[in-house]
């Protein structure tokens, strides 16, 4: 019987052409879903006649409850090699393999970068007025050199954003709970004091922690009453970091300059959702890992993980 391969939020229809599928076969059909599937009855339905689904990120969760309505579901593909939002023992007990992708930390670091340039330059407000008629400079942008950039989470990802930081000829210091001097120095940063003593000294912050609860409302309204009004907050990771509402209300009351923001509570956002027109907010819809390499690594190895699962030797199995 020939398998059907789903895979999930294809949004810019370029999930085949990113990989060489064709080694599949004619034993796998792919079919690439556009449309979001954003609650359980809808994918559930959508789902039922897949044998094998490859989720993008952690966009789409499989809780028990979501497996146990998918008895022909055999095999989850999710890109990058960690996924919070699928419950591996349901998929132990039902019979599914789950497997990953590699997954490059590259993408994230230059959109966290745009973002913090583009708000510090102005430059959508800008861009707008020259296009449309509007004043002829407007805005005086921040300076970066000679900045404090305060980088939250030091890993693989905000490592690189701190060396890009001193190469602008920025400042550069980072926390975390469990950074040490010595992993904070072999990046060139200085470790801060605390986090509150990284927010009230830090003219740009960016977030680099993962997700999960340990880091749920790790900057909440009690911090970011600490930023300095002049300060930039730029958050690439995860939503769950970074209290939303308390954000909105910051960014609303004009209590920061202003804020970069790749990801949200709920993805897609709904279009009436306040995220969409704040104030002082350059937002971009979840574009940290969407790139052309990053998109050729995750499909190609999906391929090869449903390659490896049908010769009965599953590779990057997960958790």
């Amino acid at each position: 019987m020939r398998l059907r391969c789903a895979v999930l939020d294809d949004f810019q229809g370029v999930a085949v052409e990113s990989a060489d599928w064709s080694v599949l076969g004619d034993t796998v059909e792919v079919v690439p879903l556009r449309t979001h599937l954003a609650d359980e009855d809808a994918l559930a339905a959508a789902l039922a006649e897949y044998d094998i689904v490859v989720t993008l990120r952690e966009r789409v969760g499989f809780p028990g409850s979501l497996l146990a309505r998918l008895p022909r579901l055999r095999l989850i593909v999710a890109t990058g090699m960690r996924n919070t939002v699928i419950d591996y023992a349901a998929a132990e007990k039902y019979g599914v393999t789950v497997c990953g992708t590699q997954s490059s930390g590259t993408p994230p670091v230059e959109l966290t970068w745009a973002l913090l340039l583009g708000l510090a330059r102005g430059i959508v407000q800008e861009n707008t007025a020259l296009r449309t008629g509007g004043p002829w400079q407007s805005t005086v942008g921040a300076d970066l050199h000679g900045a404090r950039l305060g980088v939250l989470g030091l890993g693989r990802i905000g490592g690189k954003v701190a060396r890009v930081g001193l190469a602008f000829g920025m400042r550069v210091a980072a926390w975390s709970p469990r950074l040490t001097e010595e992993r904070a120095a072999a990046v060139g940063a200085e470790l801060a004091a605390s986090k509150e003593e990284l927010l009230a000294e830090s003219d740009f912050v960016s977030v680099h922690v993962p997700g999960g609860e340990h880091t749920r409302g790790l900057v909440g309204a009690a911090e970011l009453a600490l930023l300095k009004p002049t300060a930039y907050l730029i958050n690439t990771s995860r939503a769950s970091v970074v209290d939303q509402d308390a954000l909105l209300a910051a960014l609303h009351e004009g209590r920061i300059a202003g804020a970069g923001i790749d990801v949200f509570d709920i993805e897609p956002l709904p279009a009436d959702h306040p995220m969409r027109t704040a104030p002082r907010l350059l937002a971009t819809p979840h574009l940290g890992y969407v790139s052309a390499a990053n998109y050729r690594t995750y499909f190609t190895q999906a391929v090869e993980d449903i390659q490896a699962y049908l010769a009965k030797s599953p590779v990057r199995q997960l958790p």
